[in-house]
């Protein structure tokens, strides 16, 4: 029988080594690599042929199982994003920025469910009890019956729970449990690895949901190692800028309801408030027409939602002009150019873009290809579109434009909000526009002609 090879793994990024080192090759850390306990050392481990194990209850696609069952918090728009409630012996990830407010947000939801007589339960590891009970105060939530601890040491935290036995368990955050079991420091990938995949399994154990908090990196990702967004049911992000006070929670995973859903919240001196219809919040500074500012009916998850797109295109002094954007692809963005300029005919050589999408939000989809484009022109000929337009459509390397998804929904809301007309594709069948006149169009230079009057604009 071959000898097992020995293997070793980076605390600090997870990469695995055939060898030790000293330094990491993946991440350049030093002194952060260790041989990898496996996980029996008993006769068993040997051959694993010889070691019988137990049968795997079987079951067929015809059985039926009991209705999920949710628990609600009250506070609609984060259970908007969890699916429609949380669910028993599930868990959740947050995650976001730092100072974005992913506590407040918790302890608010917590207070929530222990108003609805539910047991909720928060462990902090960044904070005193004392500090805690000073926010809630500030909240407004100081009646709310919500049980406070403070502590890293997860056999702690564990038997707390198997004691306790709550509805909902917060742990704020993952990044500072210590499991004594595992021979690294708090935080490490073999930390955060050990502690999530132990909490997950007593929550499927016991039937508590846990809401796990997760620190981010640089580039906006839960930091630790990505497996444990696999082990968890749900991962959410909270979303910001500090510059404004719109808060945005994002599914980007859920086992019990739909991804991509998303909650508005507005940070207020009390805390979180929600915000029930988010397109007319961002949309309020439209008081009167201006160039380079252009309305996009989007979908996020399964709500409409109305956003400003800004752009503002200005003779450049460097020989390499800039291409700024915020909230918005970059990438993408110089796609969008590039078809102006190869299908229209349209050059935006020598001058400097920038992109901003108001209110701090972040837009994915490719539906906002058309929005932008008309952004980009209405600041380059500084002419401003109609205050009662809005507009959706992907738009193709040919420069053709693609229908997009559920455009009746976005017709519906933009006429919700006051607006009498849209730019779109062309639509296959009859549609209910919500009485919105739409101009149905076929490919860029048709856009570009039927709303400046010329289908290739002058070159600078």
């Amino acid at each position: 029988m071959a000898k097992q090879s020995a293997s070793f793994s980076c605390n600090a990024c997870g990469a695995v080594h055939r060898k030790w080192a000293g330094q990491c090759d993946a991440c350049g850390a030093w002194n952060s690599i260790h041989e990898d306990t496996p996980l029996s050392t008993g006769p068993a481990s040997k051959s694993l042929g010889k070691a019988k194990g137990r049968t795997v209850a079987l079951s067929s696609l015809t059985e039926t199982d009991k209705p999920l069952t949710r628990s609600l918090s009250g506070i609609a728009e984060f259970d908007r994003v969890l699916g429609g409630g949380l669910v028993p012996a599930s868990a959740t990830l947050v995650g976001g920025d730092p100072g974005i407010g992913k506590s407040t947000l918790l302890l608010q939801a917590a207070a929530a469910f222990a108003r609805r007589g539910q047991s909720a339960l928060y462990i902090s590891g960044e904070e005193a009890a004392s500090q805690i009970r000073m926010r809630a105060q500030r909240l407004g939530l100081s009646d709310a019956a919500v049980q406070l601890g403070a502590e890293t040491n997860l056999r702690d935290i564990l038997t707390t729970l198997e004691a306790e036995r709550p509805a909902l368990a917060i742990i704020d955050s993952i990044q500072t449990m210590w499991a004594d079991h595992v021979d690294s420091a708090p935080g490490s990938v073999s930390q955060v690895r050990a502690a999530a995949h132990e909490l997950t399994a007593f929550a499927k154990k016991r039937g508590i949901a846990i809401i796990l908090v997760g620190h981010v990196t640089k580039d906006g990702q839960i930091a630790g190692p990505r497996v444990v967004e696999h082990m968890v049911d749900t991962v959410l992000y909270f979303e910001g800028e500090r510059g404004h006070q719109f808060r945005i929670l994002r599914a980007v995973k859920n086992r019990f309801g739909p991804a991509d859903e998303i909650g508005v919240f507005e940070m207020t001196g009390m805390g979180l408030s929600e915000v029930s219809n988010p397109s007319a919040l961002f949309l309020g500074e439209r008081d009167r027409p201006a160039s380079g500012s252009v309305v996009f009916a989007g979908i996020e998850g399964t709500r409409p939602l109305l956003v400003e797109i800004q752009a503002l295109v200005a003779p450049s002094p460097l020989a390499t002009p800039r291409r700024t954007v915020v909230g918005w692809d970059s990438s993408r963005l110089a796609m969008i150019l590039a078809v102006l300029e190869a299908r229209a005919g349209i050059t935006f050589t020598g001058n400097d873009v920038y992109l901003n999408i108001a209110g701090g939000m972040r837009i994915s989809e490719p539906a906002a290809d058309l929005a932008v484009a008309a952004a980009l022109l209405s600041a380059r000929e500084d002419i401003a579109l109609p205050a009662d337009a809005v507009l959706f459509g992907e738009i193709s390397l040919s420069g053709a434009l693609r229908p997009v998804a559920q455009p009746d929904a976005r017709l519906k809301e933009s006429a919700k909000l006051g607006f009498t007309r849209a730019w779109a594709p062309r639509l296959p069948g009859s549609r209910d526009t919500g009485g919105i006149s739409v101009e149905n169009l076929d490919d860029l230079p048709s856009f570009v002609e039927s709303v400046f009057g010329s289908p290739s604009l002058n070159k600078d």
